[in-house]
């Protein structure tokens, strides 16, 4: 048996052996290269379960390249629909990059701020709360749909 203080070793997912997570991870790597192209490709890490709560679920995590993560597991049951899929791991990867690499991501170009993964119209979309204008929140583009750094068009100056 393990002493109670040995923390389990975590496992590298494999492809296809979480199918619908591993679709949800492939656009938000999408997202991650479109604004951080430096940082490589998230994975997914499992670690065995433990306790008597959990002894029949491994904890799935989203991981920096070398292996690093922060956060909760993917929510169990998350695996059953892309939305949802989707929704734990934006959440998850957005957790991972911010703790690990102390860098706010994904940041929306316009207002400066960072955005967050919510559900819009039954998709998960990345959501800015917008600047200092009453009104300003938006959507800035689906999970997976995020295009490289947009900067907003400034207001031609009139020549005297």
């Amino acid at each position: 048996m393990d002493d109670l203080f040995d923390a389990p070793r975590p496992r590298e997912v494999r492809p296809g052996e979480y199918p619908v997570w591993d679709e949800a991870l492939a656009l938000v790597n999408r997202d991650l290269a479109a604004l951080l192209p430096d940082r490589g490709p998230l994975r997914l890490l499992a670690l065995p379960p433990w306790g008597q709560e959990d002894a029949e679920r491994e904890h799935v995590y989203v991981a920096l390249p070398d292996g690093r993560w922060h956060g909760n597991d993917l929510w169990h049951g998350s695996e059953e629909t892309l939305g949802a899929a989707l929704d734990a791991v934006a959440e998850a990867a957005q957790d991972t990059v911010v703790a690990c690499l102390w860098q706010v991501w994904p940041v929306c170009a316009e207002h400066r701020v960072g955005m967050h993964a919510r559900t819009e119209d039954g998709r998960p979309v990345w959501w800015c709360a917008g600047g200092r204008q009453p009104d300003s929140a938006h959507v800035r583009a689906a999970v997976g749909e995020l295009d490289g750094p947009h900067r907003p068009r400034r207001a031609r100056r009139r020549r005297r």
